[in-house]
């Protein structure tokens, strides 16, 4: 038999007391009350919270920064507003000049001045410089035209109508009416040899006269040639009264004409370089007949009429 003595009651725990304190009355119903209503509460706070969450969301994107529009888009103006503020939010390339710009016709020129209700051009892009149609302008009256300067083309060669010189009266002269042809000394004798003349020789005299110098009919006579000479350039050839000729070669002018008759002394042109010449001077001979290469000596010629050379 057993022993008697105290029996000895096995400890439980706390969790084994609860629920045996659940037979005993309503306190049973506290732990699962708890626990029912906690988690009750969890899921009534998910399905909040995911609403708020959701509702959360929207309210935040309506204060977020406006997205850039691609495009242009039209803005009206409300209360408040002013251009660099509207530029800021809309994200204006440009700032409000560029905003201003777009939109001058509709502020106008004041660009502080904006009103609410405005509709405002965003994004415009510049418009491209257009090429201007060639307009036709009004034909200016055209100021009268100066004549252009016409163009004489020079001579080839002075002719027998040469400028002429008024002739000077006649010099004093020997007492035959004979003188020297110009009061110069002579340089080239006669029949002076050389290749220069197509004789072989110098069929004349040359005086040493300077361009323009007076030159004088030696004797009275009838010119019978006044104009070009060719390689004498200008000359004047005279018949005297004794049959002998007079030729006067390389003038610059000429103051006698064919056929007119002339006195001893008389300006018949003045002395140049005309023709085939080296430079100014007077070439003069004697002929017995008008033309070339009847030449005699011309200063023998003049010193038997008196003249002194």
């Amino acid at each position: 038999m057993p022993a008697k003595g105290k029996h000895r009651r096995p400890r439980s725990n706390s969790l084994t007391r609860g629920f045996v304190a659940a037979g005993t009355g309503g306190a049973v119903l506290a732990l699962p009350l708890i626990a029912a209503t906690g988690a009750n509460a969890a899921e009534k706070a998910a399905p909040a919270a995911a609403s708020a969450g959701k509702s959360a969301a929207p309210a935040a994107s309506e204060k977020a920064a406006p997205k850039k529009q691609a495009g242009t888009e039209t803005y009206s103006v409300v209360s408040g507003d002013y251009l660099s503020k509207i530029a800021d939010e809309r994200d204006v390339r440009g700032g409000w000049q560029k905003l201003y710009e777009d939109n001058r016709e509709v502020v106008g020129g004041n660009p502080s001045l904006i009103l609410p209700g405005m509709k405002l051009t965003i994004g415009a892009k510049a418009p491209a410089p257009a090429k201007a149609a060639p307009t036709k302008a009004a034909p200016a009256k055209a100021a009268p035209a100066k004549p252009a300067p016409v163009k004489v083309a020079p001579k080839a060669a002075p002719k027998a109508e040469a400028p002429k010189v008024a002739p000077a009266a006649a010099a004093p002269s020997t007492g035959s009416g004979f003188t020297a042809p110009v009061s110069a000394g002579v340089t080239t004798p006669y029949r002076m040899a050389g290749g220069s003349w197509s004789s072989g020789y110098h069929t004349g005299v040359d005086f040493s006269a300077s361009s323009g110098t007076p030159v004088k009919a030696v004797g009275a006579g009838t010119v019978v040639s006044a104009g070009w000479g060719g390689s004498y350039g200008n000359e004047v050839v005279i018949r005297h009264e004794d049959g002998r000729y007079s030729q006067y070669a390389h003038l610059s002018s000429l103051a006698v004409s064919s056929g007119q008759s002339v006195g001893g002394g008389t300006q018949i042109g003045l002395s140049g370089s005309t023709g085939n010449s080296t430079g100014p001077h007077l070439h003069f001979e004697i002929r017995t007949g008008p033309s070339y290469g009847s030449d005699v000596d011309p200063l023998a010629y003049l010193r038997g009429h008196g003249v002194t050379i």
